[in-house]
């Protein structure tokens, strides 16, 4: 299996529902991600209409040669043609409590001097 370099520095498996669609280098990297177009698999044999994203999330994640680095994510919604409902993916990506990769927050929680609820 080929892993590009970007899967090298995003947390594992973010890229199988994502997309990258910018990395901006600044003060800090930031790296945008839009939700691919695979609906709910409970949903599969409901008609859906893709209707844009919502607002995009921005979580920290690990810094990248002393960079920060935050991604912002934005997820898909879709609309049920026979309810009206609009709905989305949810996916477990912040820590609890945090604007951080689970990862992150994981490490930052068993370091010394890091305080994380």
């Amino acid at each position: 299996m080929e892993i590009s370099l970007l899967e090298m520095f995003l947390p594992k498996g973010l890229l199988d529902h994502f997309d990258a669609v910018k990395i901006e280098f600044t003060n800090s990297m930031n790296i945008y991600l839009d939700e691919k177009n695979i609906p709910p698999k409970e949903l599969e044999s409901v008609k859906l209409l893709s209707k844009g994203f919502v607002d995009a999330v921005t979580l920290q994640d690990f810094p990248i040669r002393d960079k920060a680095c935050y991604l912002h994510l934005r997820r898909r919604k879709w609309l049920n043609e026979t309810t009206g409902e609009v709905i989305s993916n949810h996916w477990d990506l912040a820590g609890k409590g945090t604007r951080m990769t689970t990862e992150l927050a994981a490490f930052l929680k068993e370091a010394p001097g890091y305080y994380i609820g």
